[in-house]
């Protein structure tokens, strides 16, 4: 007989409150137009080379506002 885990019976995730900055980030979605922003900072961003991959421009950006008004 195969053991059932709580995973399996129930998902706990639909009884969780979003936390500060996942609210933060619904908001920023609502409120950056994120294809005029990216055509307008990608020329500027990084590209791959024989090093390390530069992070994604869209999570940089998220991040680097996330810093800024949390004040990290």
């Amino acid at each position: 007989m195969r053991q059932l885990t709580l995973a399996y019976h129930a998902s706990f995730e639909q009884f969780g409150r979003k936390g500060k900055q996942e609210l933060f980030l619904d908001r920023l979605e609502q409120v950056v137009h994120w294809p005029e922003f990216l055509a307008l900072v990608a020329p500027h961003y990084p590209k791959a080379g024989n090093g390390r991959q530069p992070a994604g421009l869209s999570i940089m950006f998220s991040i680097y506002i996330l810093q800024q008004w949390f004040g990290f």
